[in-house]
Parts: C-alpha cells; sequence; structure tokens
C-alpha cells in the first residue's frame, strides 16, 4: 500500500474543517462516529482519495495512490470505530449527488447514511 501520511498540528476545533477544507464543496463527505464532538471529527474526499482526522488539534491526512487503497483506508477505519465501541461509521456526503455516486460506485454504499 503506498498511503502518503502527513501529520501537523492545528490548535483549532473540528468546525474549521466542517465549514472549510473538508466541507461539501471541496468534496469531503463526514465520516460519522460516535467520537465526533467539537476536538474530534473524520472526513474523505474519494475525488482525491483523501482520508482526514482531526483530533484535539492533532491532523493527519492520508492519500492513497489508488480506489482500491482508498477504500481500505476506511474499511479499516470502520473495523477499527467497530472493534473499539465507536462504531458504527457512517459516511455522509450531506445533499451532493456526485458526491453520494462517487462512494457507491467505490463500494462504500453499505456505510453511507
Amino acid at each position: 500500500m503506498a498511503i502518503e501520511i502527513t501529520r501537523e498540528f492545528v490548535p483549532a476545533d473540528r468546525y474549521v474543517y466542517d465549514f472549510g477544507l473538508c466541507s461539501t464543496k471541496n468534496g469531503f463527505a463526514q465520516i460519522d462516529t460516535k467520537q465526533d464532538a467539537s476536538y474530534h471529527g473524520n472526513w474523505c474526499c474519494p475525488s482525491k482519495r483523501i482520508v482526514f482526522s482531526y483530533v484535539e488539534g492533532d491532523c493527519t491526512t492520508q492519500i492513497a495512490d489508488t480506489d482500491e487503497e482508498f477504500v481500505q483506508l476506511i474499511r479499516e477505519s470502520a473495523e477499527w470505530h467497530n472493534a473499539n465501541g465507536y462504531g458504527p461509521l457512517r459516511i455522509d456526503p450531506g445533499f451532493d449527488a456526485d458526491l453520494k455516486a462517487t462512494l457507491v460506485r467505490l463500494g462504500l454504499s453499505d456505510l453511507l447514511h
């Protein structure tokens, strides 16, 4: 697997990402879990194969080389959240029909809201 991982610290809250970088207008879908709070959030952008996490200022960006790797990142996250009591993980593409269609095409329809 060739996943590019970048880590940084950004003292803010998740809402900076909800309404900015990780908004649906930028091609991102919110990944919902039982951990969601002002200090915790996850998003994915299937067109750029990005999975982004914000946890108490710690930001992790994972970029997959292929669609298969992107799907594997999402599936591994879903498994981890379920195994650790924070599932079920669900993906919310908002009202963006193209974003939803891309996630369905990738085989992630079972994780959509």
